[in-house]
């Protein structure tokens, strides 16, 4: 992992820790803690969706964690921290979904991620959430997927 050295090793630190305050709240299916990582007007993009506010995300996972994504884990890990003032900054992730059973995240899965974080209040949250798939390039311009 790489980070600048504008933000402090407390504050990076802290940061790293958003992933597996994530990876947590996936493993108990816990939509109010994943929720709870964000900040109160955050956003989550993920491929075809978005959402804006705790309340959004929260309703989204509870939804998804009783169908598409029951019983699966996440997995993830930090590649990069850069700041861009001591209150704010950017955490850039590699991993992504496993299923029921999986230890590694099939490429299908797998993800690259970017984590707009903000301090407030002395605790760093997301502001903004946004993941794609690391394995799959985007189809050339005029021709089907």
């Amino acid at each position: 992992m790489t980070t600048t050295e504008t933000g402090t090793a407390a504050d990076q630190a802290a940061i790293a820790a958003l992933t597996q305050k994530v990876i947590a709240a996936w493993a108990y299916h816990d939509a109010d803690s994943f929720a709870g990582v964000f900040t109160e007007d955050g956003t989550m993009i993920l491929p075809g969706v978005y959402k804006k506010g705790r309340d959004e995300i929260r309703s989204f996972l509870v939804e998804s964690f009783e169908g598409n994504y029951k019983g699966t884990q996440v997995t993830g890990r930090p590649l990069e921290i850069r700041f861009f003032t001591p209150d704010s900054g950017v955490l850039i992730t590699q991993g992504g979904v496993l299923g029921p059973g999986e230890t590694e995240v099939a490429d299908s899965q797998s993800i690259r991620a970017s984590w707009t974080v903000v301090k407030r209040d002395g605790a760093w949250h997301l502001a903004s959430y946004q993941n794609t798939p690391a394995k799959q390039q985007l189809p050339k311009p005029g021709t089907a997927a």
